[in-house]
């Protein structure tokens, strides 16, 4: 019985999940792809853990039968997309994305027609359908390299995040159109917050997300892609101690990869003492067994959609090859 988006059986709380996910991969020639967001039992018994662009890319290769992605709902999508024959798998159809929830198709093709002659770069944190109205799908880690390929006079749309658009429009020099769309988890990290625990931690070092605001990124000291930020942590020789701005499932790759070193996540604008996706922790290894073991719940996607979709991130993951990402 599917329910809420995932599928409703009993499970022995004796049983040895791990155990039993791992025996299950191997016997079904299925992948487990975890985004660095996930809880920390997840990512240690994932196949490969990554941000979007990595993920990608590592669904594109894959020889596995089945691809189970424990993410959320559009990098699934990307998934499927790339791999139309596979079977690919969700733990949760509920784990959504608030930044894709903001940029509705019919609105965006309105906004795009009152655009013409313009060139339209979306993040990859978008739906297949908003994907299939693009011309190239961009990451945290390539959307510079990819916005300068292009002349400075041709005009580009950047959605939907418009922090992210505004930090390359300022890092670039362009004047790209934003959709205004935004993440939630990057949209309500403190600034005063942030200053506090600057002062309460004067060696620290503040790495953030280019989607977090702009008043934020202004505080930073270094500002990258997910997997930048971990980098920065491993190769840094200028102190150990660092403020995390955005969501605080890196911490536990960051602390696996530098356990001498310290890490602070950045505290919301909320009573919370940390920031997390609710979308991405809807995923557990009860529901990534359940998955496994019965195939359930697959992504299904329409031949037509996914023919659209495939070309924007066909020219992505090409462009990345290009520029060595």
């Amino acid at each position: 019985m599917l329910y809420k988006g995932y599928l409703e059986v009993e499970i022995d709380p004796a049983l040895d999940l791990v155990k039993e996910i791992n025996y299950l991969k191997k016997e079904k020639r299925a992948v487990l792809l975890a985004h660095y967001y996930q809880n920390p039992d997840i990512q240690d018994i994932a196949d490969y853990i990554g941000d979007s662009l990595g993920l990608a890319q590592q669904a594109e290769k894959t020889k596995a039968e089945i691809i189970l992605f424990a993410g959320v709902h559009f990098m699934a999508e990307t998934a499927k997309i790339l791999n139309p024959s596979k079977k690919v798998l969700i733990p949760d159809l509920k784990a959504g994305c608030s930044l894709a929830d903001s940029c509705p198709p019919d609105r965006f093709a309105e906004f795009k027609a009152k655009h013409p002659n313009h060139v339209v770069l979306s993040y990859i944190n978008c739906t297949a359908e908003i994907k299939a109205l693009s011309d190239v799908i961009v990451t945290s880690t390539n959307a510079v390299q990819i916005v300068e390929s292009f002349p400075k006079s041709q005009p580009i749309i950047f959605a939907p995040d418009k922090n992210l658009g505004a930090y390359i429009n300022k890092k670039t020099g362009r004047n790209m159109v934003l959709w205004d769309g935004a993440c939630m988890v990057h949209e309500i990290f403190s600034l005063e917050k942030l200053i506090k625990l600057k002062h309460q931690n004067p060696k620290a070092k503040i790495i953030a997300h280019p989607e977090c605001e702009a008043p934020l990124l202004e505080q930073a000291d270094f500002i990258g892609s997910t997997t930048a930020l971990l980098n920065y942590t491993k190769k840094s020789e200028n102190g150990d101690e660092f403020i995390v701005v955005t969501e605080t499932g890196i911490l536990h790759q960051m602390q696996k990869a530098s356990p001498s070193k310290t890490f602070i996540p950045a505290p919301p604008n909320n009573n919370c003492a940390c920031n997390d996706c609710p979308y991405m922790k809807l995923n557990t290894l009860e529901k990534i067994y359940v998955a496994l073991k019965y195939e359930q719940p697959e992504l299904v996607m329409s031949a037509e959609l996914i023919e659209k979709a495939k070309a924007p991130i066909r020219n992505m993951l090409d462009l990345s090859a290009k520029f060595g990402l």
